[in-house]
């Protein structure tokens, strides 16, 4: 994905909220799921992970950038943008 198309999806997501967020199990197949479904129906997201998350936000990002069907557009302190 170029720049370009980085900046607008995030131009888009401006004015998303979170509609996933990763808690106190992490990213687990459920968690996943719930995430490749919203972006079955929305195509841009965002995934809020939160304080009590066993992972790190960063190490979040990572995992999810090896899965091949989304990508990581941007990440807003704990807040990830996907597409």
């Amino acid at each position: 994905m170029t720049g370009k198309q980085k900046r607008y999806l995030r131009s888009l997501a401006h004015s998303l909220k979170p509609v996933v967020q990763v808690g106190k199990q992490g990213l687990s197949s459920e968690t996943l799921r719930q995430i490749e479904q919203q972006l079955e129906d929305h195509e841009l997201i965002k995934v809020r992970v939160l304080d009590a998350s066993p992972q790190d936000h960063r190490l979040c990002a990572s995992e999810l950038e090896k899965n091949e069907s989304f990508e990581v557009v941007q990440l807003i302190g704990k807040t990830l943008v996907l597409y």
